[in-house]
């Protein structure tokens, strides 16, 4: 099943979690210190809550869990081949899972990420994501070539 995902943070994960375990009538399907995913059937929706020390109320960023490897493959092919810079990150530990995805920005720099879910992990969220799609005019930069091999960018700003 596919869905779309809503990563928050939140100034305080610990009331946020009260208050969309009463939104939605669900409990989080997963928390670690400062953090908290709920697996939400209706509306099919993953909720991620980030608890950030510069405060919350903001977007942290969005997402569409697929099913497959494979699924996510193909997002990146149809993007790409939509003209779209995208970034690919293979087998990376993010959000206390082991996941491969793609990203791609929307026209104001909205971070989407299209994910499968590999493996459960221990570490803390660290980083947003590791690359960067470096869209043509983000810093003066061009798009990134399309072909099959993962991006590597460390920054483009």
């Amino acid at each position: 099943m596919s869905r779309v995902q809503l990563a928050l943070n939140v100034s305080d994960v610990e009331a946020a979690v009260a208050f969309y375990s009463s939104l939605f009538g669900v409990a989080p399907a997963k928390r670690r210190p400062g953090y908290a995913n709920f697996s939400i059937d209706e509306p099919p929706l993953k909720l991620v809550l980030i608890e950030s020390a510069a405060g919350g109320g903001t977007l942290n960023h969005l997402g569409v869990e697929v099913p497959t490897s494979d699924e996510v493959e193909a997002a990146s092919a149809r993007l790409t081949g939509l003209g779209l810079a995208t970034a690919t990150e293979e087998a990376v530990s993010c959000c206390y899972a082991v996941q491969d995805k793609v990203w791609v920005d929307d026209p104001d720099g909205a971070p989407w990420e299209v994910y499968t879910v590999l493996a459960d992990a221990e570490e803390p969220p660290g980083d947003l994501r590791s690359v960067d799609t470096c869209g043509a005019g983000a810093c003066a930069t061009s798009d990134l070539p399309a072909d099959d091999s993962p991006a590597t960018v460390a920054g483009c700003c």
